[in-house]
């Protein structure tokens, strides 16, 4: 195995001997064993990925850090050895020697860990996983089927429950369903056919999809709940709440509808003060509509709670029970597809109308529909057991103000890179701001790049 030895400067050095340890970054001395290092390599493929940097001693009890690497590679082929073993370079794991200037000597290792699609063991066979900056053993065999679930090598939706399967096969629901979709059919062979019974039991996806009331069979793991905050700050408390919560039951097709319509409804009642002026607050209903789908379709079932709706006076917040699967995750999101209930997903495109019309660009419809709105990004952020989108009614800038930030930390912008940023569809609307913007005396053409290829970069004599 070839490893690259990268020259990085004395702040570099500085900057790594400064890091603080986290859920993404750890820091060792190559003193320690290859094999109790491996648990901070199983530890960050089976959470969120991380950074882990071999050859930086710490002083305790004056609380220093000194870099003292491998003399040579050579002098690091004990731990390459074991790592390769585990945990290969190429795909989620990548190797290379940072070589400092001086007066630090030695190459420190730095090991970049993707989150992967698998779980990973050390080298006694364990499994970690990472939380904060610790390295925390699954030791409990409910432990591991969590952390099974959340790879996505196995889903509660397979399950079987202990329920009769006329809730699955004489329900209203799968009347119609049949009538609509498949009218020559008989309910229980095709359910049958489609594995959402195994032993003369319904699965969990068969409850959720085709139970009048699945909540009956699943509670505190299969409903919504709608909240509504009179204030603007990060909690939502007792005395913000306007009325009781809102609990939208049924099947997770009637769910899926009655939610989005409830969230609108209640959104439409909420004003805000702009300008001495109260106006009422407006989301896309397809963001509302995309984000709630994919906290229905995409929840972890074997977590016991519901998904949770909060309509702040200025956000709305959907949280969803269970962690991003497999390799998804915040950064990824947009452009990698996993689905952690693969059945829930197919079959419920099979509806009338289904949800997911665009199966896999959900998300990017979300986005989308915000950018045309003239509003911020929806906000994608995972916490311990969970995952919560931010949809903020906050304003994007103006065009001129978006193109001018973007030129403060890149040389040169295009009418397809601010179309890109705005969501703006017409290359006329942004010529118009680069003609407003150059007769402002603010930018000016890149010389020699003209037609498809023209540039605008900030003039010279302006600073940002």
């Amino acid at each position: 195995m070839t490893i690259s030895i990268v020259p990085i400067s004395k702040q570099d050095v500085t900057r790594i001997l400064k890091l603080n340890e986290t859920h993404f970054v750890d820091l060792k001395s190559i003193d320690i064993a290859p094999a109790r290092l491996t648990k901070a390599l199983s530890a960050f493929a089976n959470a969120d990925g991380g950074e882990l940097f071999i050859g930086i001693d710490e002083d305790q009890s004056r609380q220093t850090r000194t870099w003292r690497g491998f003399p040579n590679q050579e002098a690091a082929n004990g731990h390459i050895q074991i790592f390769d073993d585990l945990f290969p370079l190429g795909g989620d794991f990548s190797y290379e020697f940072l070589a400092a200037a001086r007066p630090a000597t030695g190459l420190v290792l730095h090991i970049t860990v993707q989150k992967t699609r698998d779980i990973k063991r050390s080298s006694g066979g364990k499994v970690y996983i990472r939380l904060n900056a610790q390295n925390k053993p699954v030791e409990s065999t409910e432990a591991l089927k969590r952390l099974e679930r959340n790879k996505g090598i196995t889903s509660f939706e397979t399950e079987t429950v202990q329920a009769p399967l006329d809730l699955v096969t004489n329900s209203e629901v799968i009347i119609e369903f049949m009538l609509a979709v498949t009218p020559i059919a008989e309910p229980l062979p095709w359910l049958g056919k489609q594995q959402l019974i195994h032993d003369g039991k319904p699965t969990v996806a068969a409850i959720l999809l085709f139970s009048d009331e699945p909540q009956a069979i699943l509670p505190k793991r299969s409903a919504i709940k709608i909240y509504r905050y009179r204030t603007t700050g990060p909690e939502g408390t007792r005395e913000t709440l306007a009325f009781n919560p809102i609990t939208i039951e049924g099947c997770l097709y009637d769910q899926i509808h009655q939610a989005v319509s409830k969230t609108q409804e209640i959104i439409q009642e909420v004003k805000i003060l702009v300008e001495g002026n109260l106006e009422t607050i407006e989301y896309p209903q397809v963001t509302l509509h995309e984000i709630i789908t994919n906290a229905v379709l995409h929840r972890d079932y074997s977590a016991a709670d519901d998904i949770h709706v909060r309509i702040f006076d200025n956000r709305v917040e959907i949280e969803s029970p269970g962690r991003l699967p497999a390799h998804i995750n915040e950064n990824n999101i947009r452009t990698e597809r996993f689905s952690r209930n693969g059945s829930i997903v197919r079959l419920i495109n099979k509806f009338l109308d289904p949800p997911n019309k665009d199966v896999g660009e959900g998300i990017n419809t979300a986005f989308d529909a915000m950018k045309k709105r003239g509003l911020t990004d929806p906000v994608i952020s995972q916490k311990e057991y969970s995952v919560q989108v931010d949809i903020r009614h906050k304003r994007l800038g103006t065009l001129e103000e978006m193109i001018m930030a973007y030129l403060k930390d890149h040389d040169e912008v295009t009418n397809r890179i601010v179309r890109g940023l705005s969501g703006v569809g017409s290359e006329n609307t942004v010529k118009d701001a680069f003609k407003r913007l150059a007769k402002a005396g603010q930018i000016e053409r890149v010389p020699g790049k003209n037609g498809n290829k023209a540039a605008w970069q900030r003039r010279r004599d302006v600073t940002i």
